[in-house]
């Protein structure tokens, strides 16, 4: 199905009017988020932005695959939903001519379980799971190393991959799934590293729920590579609609947002 065809099918339409835009601009944005948090954030900075004159459809999408895509195909204006060695990764692979334009939320990963309380009950030849796609797999596995389940080769990188597994004193079976599917999955594994926007949906806290997660607080959120960016078009990045939206997504109204909305669960990067 063309890209057109598929955001027709699942965009969901709100109004973003930023203060800095022109006056009497007439332009419609469509920006693409994941579900959950990103999609919440959006919408506040909807209300925010209201009656300033520049519009935005807001098209949630479930899928990581799909929003670079879409923007690099012009089907979308702007992105908010990964990190930069994810983004990184999209480009060297499929070429994208698409850039980061300003820092967003950070979303600690989490390992969670329904099976267990506690790392230390993890059966010896558990199930694991870690997101399929090699940046968001490889954060997973750095984070089953820093929970000492796993150590990786030479202590790891953002491009480690299950056969850089040197040490598994429990036997831990890697398995890679859709990163979307793996708090859907809980049920059929010992245990899963999940990504913050995907356990938010799913009712699942870092700071409540997890087993073991990434370290938060705002310093994490500053200094972490994978706090999460704003994307555009390679050629629209200097843009005045593109400095706008940043202007308005890194204001003190949507920074005090994040901060009483998540309670402590997100972190604003900015």
């Amino acid at each position: 199905m063309p890209f057109r065809s598929l955001l027709a099918l699942i965009a969901v339409t709100a109004t973003l009017l930023i203060a800095t835009a022109p006056a009497g601009a007439d332009q419609t944005l469509k920006i693409g988020v994941t579900p959950g948090p990103h999609e919440a954030i959006i919408d506040e900075v909807a209300r925010l932005g209201a009656k300033r004159g520049l519009s935005i459809t807001v098209v949630p999408i479930s899928d990581y695959a799909v929003p670079n895509a879409a923007l690099d195909a012009g089907d979308l204006d702007a992105n908010s939903f990964q990190n930069p060695p994810f983004l990184d990764q999209q480009i060297s692979d499929r070429h994208f001519k698409i850039s980061a334009v300003g820092k967003t939320i950070f979303l600690p990963m989490g390992i969670y379980s329904k099976k267990i309380k506690t790392l230390a009950a993890l059966r010896d030849g558990a199930i694991v799971a870690i997101p399929n796609d090699p940046t968001n797999g490889a954060r997973g596995l750095l984070l089953l190393q820093s929970a000492k389940l796993i150590a990786l080769k030479d202590g790891g990188t953002r491009l480690s991959s299950p056969a850089d597994i040197v040490g598994n004193p429990k036997h831990i079976q890697i398995r890679e799934l859709n990163a979307a599917q793996t708090p859907r999955s809980l049920d059929d594994l010992d245990a899963a590293a999940i990504n913050g926007n995907y356990a938010a949906t799913a009712g699942l806290a870092p700071n409540r729920d997890a087993l073991f997660a990434e370290g938060g607080g705002v310093g994490e959120a500053l200094r972490s590579v994978y706090s999460n960016v704003i994307a555009v078009r390679t050629a629209d990045k200097d843009k005045p609609w593109v400095h706008a939206l940043v202007a308005l997504y890194h204001s003190t109204e949507i920074r005090g947002f994040i901060i009483r909305h998540f309670n402590g669960t997100i972190y604003p990067a900015f």
